[in-house]
């Protein structure tokens, strides 16, 4: 990692942005922020935010949605943890607490207006980004993004053809909530993941 990465991703570590200065209701409890930023990966997936395990392991995808992401990458756990291979930088940082029916709140507001873009200029080599679910391609997407998740991911094709660089492959979130869409959806495991998988290794091996 670059020395200006490396000092930034101090501060962003240490950010409490959304404990003392929120928008909206601040953070319910002690802020963790968990990134795994890179100065030399190619790759770059950009989730949402962490989740109740990935809050308390201090580390990105430890729960059973890196393990299906892992499995849609076509990638081991070390490969995906190793910083020459993978950056992972979340819309949110921090785990935004839970809604009333259990499932985790959207990423919190703060995060990527105040860090995203200084992080994004210092990842240079980064010419493949996985968006993870509406709030990464929202980001990342801009006006290519369709109205739906599914129809974003659907017409992922079309915008690998086109000219915008870093190239963008829009996912739906591993969550194990959306296996229902799956099984809807068996274009994106028969279509998307080969050309995803083949993509990954020429950028890894």
């Amino acid at each position: 990692m670059s020395e200006a990465l490396e000092r930034l991703t101090e501060r962003v570590r240490a950010c409490r942005i959304c404990v003392e200065e929120p928008r909206g209701r601040p953070l319910p409890h002690e802020p963790r922020p968990v990134l795994q930023p890179s100065s030399t990966a190619r790759i770059l997936l950009a989730g949402q935010a962490p989740g109740t395990k990935v809050h308390v392991s201090g580390m990105p995808f430890t729960d059973a949605s890196g393990d299906r992401l892992r499995n849609w990458l076509g990638v081991s756990s070390d490969e995906f943890y190793d910083t020459e291979k993978f950056a992972i930088v979340p819309m949110g940082f921090c785990f935004p607490g839970q809604d009333a029916k259990g499932g985790d709140l959207p990423p919190r507001r703060e995060c990527a207006p105040a860090w995203r873009q200084d992080l994004m200029a210092l990842m240079p080599r980064i010419d493949l980004v996985l968006t993870i679910g509406g709030y990464a391609q929202a980001w990342h997407m801009g006006t290519t993004r369709l109205p739906s998740l599914t129809e974003t991911v659907r017409n992922w094709r079309a915008m690998w053809d086109g000219p915008a660089m870093p190239k963008v492959l829009p996912l739906p979130h591993p969550s194990w909530r959306n296996t229902g869409w799956l099984k809807k959806n068996p274009w994106f495991e028969m279509d998307l993941l080969p050309f995803l998988r083949s993509e990954i290794r020429y950028r890894i091996d």
